[in-house]
């Protein structure tokens, strides 16, 4: 009997360090969700090179796999997610027939909405456009929410990001992330080569962004080295 408490004793500051890490996991997880297509790349790059030189970790739609219905695992993503941020710049009709809008960005941010609402403080979401005062036309029920402004370019994003996250401590310098972000754009077409055709936004190519990322971030931003030690 008392090897049987000892042993629990001993077991508790394990289950209460793992605790910890799972709590400090979920602090740093974000759902991204934006367009997914081939012209987009280099926004799609520097969202994840901005994230995790910010010392995040990206999510997305492309890492979901298996049987259950695409909508609960989309929402099953969002519930583990601290954060999300969505861009909305994608609002024109595509070119295949027949020509549609893009719907999917918009119903993704309305569940992370309802997350915030229903779970307060347990969810964070930012919206993204490249053009400003273009949502008040596109969306006007967020009327009153201002979005970062892109201007479709990556280092637009790297812009809007440090913006969104201003109240950061020890945030990174913009040259910071704009190294990562060239890092990230190298490993990408490296990527890309052994895709042999293949797209960027599945789910294997995005989880090896994301840690290629995160590598690069923690080599050339101090705050994140020191954080691991």
């Amino acid at each position: 009997m008392r090897r049987e408490r000892a042993h629990r004793a001993a077991a508790r500051p394990e289950r209460f360090r793992l605790k910890q890490q799972r709590s400090l996991l979920n602090a740093k997880t974000v759902f991204l969700n934006v367009p997914y297509d081939r012209k987009y790349e280099p926004l799609y790059l520097a969202f994840i090179a901005g994230l995790c030189g910010f010392g995040l970790i990206p999510h997305a739609t492309v890492e979901i796999t298996g049987s259950a219905r695409r909508l609960d695992r989309i929402i099953s993503l969002i519930r583990r997610c601290r954060y999300s941020f969505h861009d909305l710049s994608r609002v024109q009709l595509d070119r295949t027939r027949p020509s549609t809008p893009r719907f999917n960005m918009p119903f993704e941010l309305g569940l992370a909405v309802a997350r915030a609402k229903n779970q307060r403080g347990t969810h964070e979401w930012f919206v993204f456009e490249a053009l400003p005062h273009r949502l008040k036309k596109s969306l006007s029920d967020l009327d009153g929410t201002d979005p970062y402004i892109h201007q479709s370019t990556w280092q637009g994003v790297l812009r809007a990001l440090a913006n969104a996250l201003s109240r950061t401590s020890n945030p990174p310098a913009p040259s910071e992330l704009s190294e990562i972000y060239r890092d990230l754009r190298k490993a990408a077409r490296e990527i890309k080569d052994k895709l042999d055709g293949g797209s960027l936004f599945e789910a294997r190519p995005f989880k090896e962004l994301v840690v290629f990322a995160g590598m690069s971030a923690r080599e050339r931003i101090a705050s994140l080295k020191k954080s691991l030690r």
